[in-house]
């Protein structure tokens, strides 16, 4: 898929989930969740391309002037939707699928104690379809199933399966009925 392309196809993104967006110029003029996910894409491609510290510069740079960290060594797919970015971190091992979307504040970190192992796995992943509500904390190399839901300030330590709803600190699966939850997000019923 082009450049052009894909910035066409993250601002239909951006205009499907955000209401207030008004025109594609004001989403790619004035949308620093998108602004930082472009940034990302260059600054993935030079990391994978064995440019580490190039890559890390333009990584910290794109945090200053959105307030949004990617790690350049993070894997993220297609339509990814940062709403309101302020304050998101990914971390170097997270995993981001297709149309996933983070409100401000989320964090997707590691939670090692003790020294780190190069190449280990640390930080969350996420299949596609999942929300994640403002303030939010994924720790760890969790997974959390595709189409799920994560609540506002939730802190999520463990591995949930697709179309789950999590809720609290510590974050536990609430019990939904998957055609309520489908519903909600406008999915088709599947007749779970």
């Amino acid at each position: 898929m082009g450049v052009i392309s894909t910035i066409r196809e993250d601002i239909a993104m951006a205009r499907a989930h955000d209401p207030a967006a008004r025109s594609n110029i004001e989403v790619f003029l004035a949308y620093s969740g998108l602004h930082a996910v472009w940034s990302y894409r260059l600054s993935h491609r030079l990391w994978t391309s064995g440019l580490r510290l190039p890559a890390r510069l333009v990584s910290q740079f794109t945090r200053f002037l959105t307030g949004i960290e990617i790690h350049p060594g993070a894997t993220i797919g297609r339509r990814l939707f940062i709403d309101h970015g302020m304050g998101v971190v990914i971390g170097e091992t997270a995993e981001i699928g297709d149309d996933v979307m983070l409100y401000h504040g989320v964090t997707l970190g590691g939670k090692t104690r003790h020294g780190v192992v190069r190449g280990e796995k640390r930080h969350p992943t996420l299949r596609d379809g999942v929300t994640v509500g403002a303030g939010a904390k994924i720790l760890g190399p969790v997974t959390i199933g595709a189409w799920s839901t994560i609540g506002a300030n939730a802190v999520v330590t463990k591995d949930a399966p697709a179309k789950s709803l999590l809720l609290g600190i510590p974050a536990v699966i609430q019990h939904v009925k998957t055609e309520t939850i489908e519903a909600a997000r406008g999915l088709p019923l599947t007749g779970d």
